[in-house]
């Protein structure tokens, strides 16, 4: 393993004392204060006008306020516009040995931007945001890593191109972080995740600063193994996303629909059923949000319209009029059998992108709920879709055994399942970090995921042997070896073990 290991790293232009030193454990010297310095010094003059030391720049891009695990400032903020400005830093970052932290929406919760203890370089490529080209006849376009899919859409919708794209996490997420967490959202029960092919290529500055193409344009293609899928779900530890092509999907006529039911498991078997129907195919998104989730949107005042208290499932039906009135046949009589109370459809246009904004700002309405006073701690597994009500049952359970509160939602079309805990103060912490610890555990003896979408970052890291086991985590870690020696790329995410304890400080 080590001989393969060097023989790529060579080809990447290091030399073998330090790739031996990287691979002989964490252990690994970073830039010396003044080093650093000399860095920013010579970041300065590269990227005139788009460096930041501030204090307050550099303290809020190295942490969340929806996230509670470890957090340090970043040491510079660059501001990239280009690939070029991306390529400027890394060759700095490299010649130093400064560790580089991407920085795209700061919508993750699993530190994914934090700072690293011994100094780093955070790399914001938000103001790259553009769209280069859209190929309407292709059905796919090329934008930047930093644009986000809600300006993506907006923008074909105000264009009159009637494409999409149908990967939607949370408010805010840019194409870069989506690609780093291999994201998901509520359209994947029809449309897959960012594992899936929504990518078509990627433009990526590597640790050695060489800018790679993953693919061409083509649909598809048998040309080796697939480069693209190697920095999807990499969390930014392999290189740097710039650029990316989208694959784009029709859009079509959907409408909005709910039904209460008398628990989650209910609901869960509702849904399984309906989806193995040949009626499934219409289903766009299937979401499930607890009677507690429903209370809180109620309380937060964000929609016009009180929502009954119940288990409910938000569905969109896609289709033409007539297959979408045969699909809500078909499922209100699968609902029906299963115990549900009601099933709607949304009167007007204005009422579903409220039912449905209901859904997408789950935590928000979270938080206000909670009070000004409160946090949230907010994770997410998968499970198996048949798996879904035990998890949900005995997480319940275990959280009012705790005397913990949450807020349940989920993509309950494919196992997702997100648990949005609030507490009031820092004595309640540990008190939350061990029952998400057990949701975690729950999920994986359950033959599912520590994490659905949110991705590992410094969170969910610890869990990864148990779930994957320790060789292909030693598989994981060799790739990371090979394409970046020197560590620098996002250190101490996603690899277990990976502390990036520095010398010389």
């Amino acid at each position: 393993m080590l001989s393969a290991v060097l023989l790529v790293a060579v080809g990447f232009g290091l030399a073998k004392s330090d790739i031996i030193s990287s691979l002989q454990g964490p252990e690994t010297a970073y830039a010396s204060a003044k080093e650093l310095q000399q860095a920013i010094s010579e970041l300065r003059e590269a990227l005139p006008g788009k460096v930041t030391t501030e204090t307050i720049a550099l303290d809020s891009y190295g942490s969340s306020s929806n996230s509670y695990h470890p957090s340090h400032p970043h040491s510079v903020v660059v501001h990239a516009q280009s690939t070029d400005d991306v390529v400027k830093v890394v060759d700095i970052a490299r010649k130093y040995r400064v560790p580089i932290v991407p920085y795209g929406g700061a919508t993750s919760l699993e530190g994914h931007f934090s700072g690293v203890s011994s100094g780093d370089i955070c790399i914001d490529i938000s103001a790259m945001n553009k769209i280069i080209e859209i190929h309407e006849d292709d059905g796919d376009l090329v934008c930047q890593a930093g644009a986000r899919w809600e300006d993506i859409n907006s923008t074909l919708k105000e264009k009159g191109i009637p494409l999409f794209f149908p990967l939607d996490p949370g408010p805010g997420a840019t194409i870069g972080g989506m690609v780093g967490t291999g994201c998901s959202g509520t359209n994947a029960v029809r449309y897959g995740t960012a594992k899936a092919e929504w990518f078509l290529n990627l433009t990526v500055v590597l640790p050695n600063g060489k800018v790679i193409k993953t693919r061409r344009r083509a649909r598809k293609s048998a040309a080796g193994f697939d480069t693209t899928k190697l920095f999807i779900g990499a969390e930014g530890t392999l290189g740097i996303v710039t650029e990316a092509t989208l694959r784009l999907a029709p859009v079509v006529p959907t409408k909005v629909a709910m039904s209460q039911f008398p628990s989650v498991e209910h609901a869960v078997s509702a849904v399984q059923e309906i989806l193995n129907n040949p009626n499934g195919s219409h289903i766009q998104c299937v979401e499930l949000l607890d009677d507690k989730m429903i209370i809180a949107i109620n309380k937060a005042g964000l929609t016009s319209k009180v929502l009954p208290v119940s288990d409910t499932l938000f569905l969109k039906l896609q289709g033409t009029d007539s297959s979408i009135k045969e699909t809500a046949n078909a499922i209100k009589k699968i609902f029906q059998k299963h115990g549900s109370s009601n099933f709607e459809f949304a009167a007007t246009q204005q009422q579903a992108d409220e039912l449905w904004e209901n859904r997408k700002y789950a935590l928000m309405s979270t938080i206000a709920a909670a009070g000004d006073s409160s946090k949230v701690w907010t994770t997410d597994v998968c499970v198996p879709v048949s798996r879904l009500p035990e998890l949900v049952y005995e997480t319940k359970k275990d959280l009012a055994q705790s005397g913990l509160t949450s807020t349940i939602v989920g993509h309950v079309g494919d196992g997702n399942f997100h648990a949005i805990i609030p507490f009031k103060g820092e004595e309640d912490l540990p008190l939350v970090s061990a029952a998400v610890h057990r949701l975690v555990h729950r999920a994986i003896a359950l033959d599912g995921t520590c994490t659905g979408e949110h991705g590992v970052g410094i969170g969910k890291k610890e869990y990864l042997v148990d779930e994957l086991g320790p060789d292909t985590v030693a598989l994981m870690r060799s790739v990371k070896n090979a394409i970046d020696p020197l560590n620098i790329m996002n250190p101490s995410k996603l690899y277990p073990g990976d502390e990036t304890i520095p010398k010389d400080h």
